[in-house]
């Protein structure tokens, strides 16, 4: 760390400025663009991209690891739980309504058995750092968490543009991740798979924002990428259509909402899915990753307990801490919000990407007042949380270098033999000054992460 603090000191910000825009032209020259819909014009973009990576020490990231496993192997517990015996609910910790009236929560999933009984095989887990040991969650990605792709990316970019520098640090390595993601799926084939299992991704096509991954990670784990229509059901099992004839597809890593899967079971309207898919999916014919209905381990609302499900249902004490949360459907928590709401982060409970959501330091009396009265229309909707003092890590920026506040998302793959994790994860960075709004859509940028590995040097 310190041979990095001096080499930023010692570095002209004339250099940065060179590589910073060498780097935004092998962003372009890859195509590594996402899309903002909704602003007219030509939505695809850039994400900005910060040259100065974020760094954590080994024995942080252990720490993490050990805490993000325990996080994940709980709510797949979870998952099983709501779907299955619904022990949780019995026992008063979780409220039932919030299962069972939770829009992401679907019945057609009820007594369906899923290979090793996991439903989030690849999760994305939000954190946030407030100190030097204090670590929080900010929020869980169960359902088709994004954003791995730049991981991988950022990486490659950083070692072509620094690579002395990468000589002269033990950084942990990334590159293993589309290895990881493929092993880890094949785990989880289906009882009926015959031999290797054949693992297919599933896309909503060209125009989806985030289409760029679902291609980088196809060809990275040496898959094919369909879309709906190259798929069909026939004989209770699911087919690709291939130059050399059917081929039996046994596990669909799907960037797909459940309600598009499949017509006959969800939206008749849908073109993007495989009708009959669910039917093959209940029998056990094929496996989906991440399982369907997995969204309800993400709701805002649900995040709450998820504490509680560890002590339930490992017996052990959360490692990762929760940001302190309010729900607007409990009385004395939405009393608390509208006499506090300038102070306070306000989020749908089921929204994501930045959008609808309320830093109160950050938003005018008018802003709060038009807020307030869409809490009141619906409390039991929105969640808020304090506003962390959350740590900044340096930036390059217009003016140099200067500090801008970071989340972490830490990718964690789960198999039926174990859990996987690459060492670093996404660090996302608010670009505009005193931001604490990190998603691409709303401004933010990416950096490399750093894991320094103990007990290896550097060859410079």
């Amino acid at each position: 760390m310190e041979k990095f603090v001096t080499w930023m000191k010692e570095v002209p910000s004339e250099m940065l400025r060179v590589r910073q825009t060498e780097a935004e032209a092998l962003f372009r020259r890859i195509g590594i663009t996402f899309a903002v819909y909704g602003e007219g014009g030509d939505p695809e973009r850039l994400i900005p991209f910060d040259i100065l990576p974020r760094i954590l020490q080994a024995k942080e990231w252990a720490f993490l690891s050990k805490g993000l496993t325990q996080r994940v192997t709980a709510l797949n517990k979870f998952l099983a739980d709501v779907y299955g015996k619904r022990e949780i609910i019995a026992a008063g910790i979780v409220p039932e309504r919030l299962v069972m009236l939770n829009k992401a929560y679907l019945p057609e999933m009820c007594g369906v058995r899923v290979p090793g009984g996991i439903y989030t095989h690849i999760a994305g887990i939000d954190l946030v750092r407030t100190g030097p040991d204090e670590f929080y969650v900010l929020e869980d990605n169960t359902r088709t968490p994004s954003g791995v792709s730049y991981m991988l990316q950022n990486r490659e970019v950083m070692m072509r543009l620094f690579p002395n520098l990468f000589n002269s640090h033990a950084v942990a390595p990334v590159e293993r991740y589309p290895d990881d993601l493929r092993d880890s799926l094949k785990t989880v084939a289906p009882i009926r798979c015959d031999g290797d299992p054949k693992v297919v991704v599933l896309s909503p096509g060209i125009y989806n924002s985030a289409y760029y991954e679902h291609s980088f990670l196809a060809d990275n784990m040496g898959v094919e990428l369909v879309e709906g229509q190259d798929l069909f059901v026939q004989d209770n099992n699911v087919f690709m259509r291939t130059t050399r004839g059917p081929e039996k597809v046994d596990v669909i890593y799907r960037r797909i909402d459940d309600g598009f899967l499949d017509p006959l079971t969800f939206r008749p309207d849908s073109a993007l899915g495989v009708p009959g898919l669910m039917n093959v999916y209940r029998s056990g014919g094929v496996t989906l990753a991440n399982a369907v209905g997995g969204g309800i381990a993400d709701d805002k609302a649900i995040y709450m307990y998820v504490p509680d499900m560890i002590r339930f249902y490992l017996g052990e004490e959360p490692i990762l801490k929760n940001v302190p949360t309010y729900w607007c459907a409990r009385d004395d928590d939405y009393k608390y919000v509208m006499d506090h709401l300038p102070e306070l982060v306000v989020k749908e409970v089921d929204g994501s990407g930045g959008y609808g959501m309320l830093v109160g330091p950050r938003s005018t009396k008018e802003e709060c007042a038009a807020y307030a009265e869409r809490i009141k229309a619906n409390p039991g909707e929105f969640i808020a949380q304090p506003t962390l003092a959350l740590s900044t890590c340096p930036t390059f920026v217009e003016d140099g270098i200067a500090p801008r506040h970071v989340d972490l998302r830490p990718f964690v793959l789960v198999g039926a033999d174990k859990v996987r994790l690459v060492p670093g994860g996404l660090t996302r960075v608010a670009m505009k000054q005193g931001s604490l709004v990190v998603n691409s859509s709303q401004g933010g940028g990416t950096k490399d992460t750093w894991i320094l590995e103990e007990g290896r040097n550097g060859n410079a």
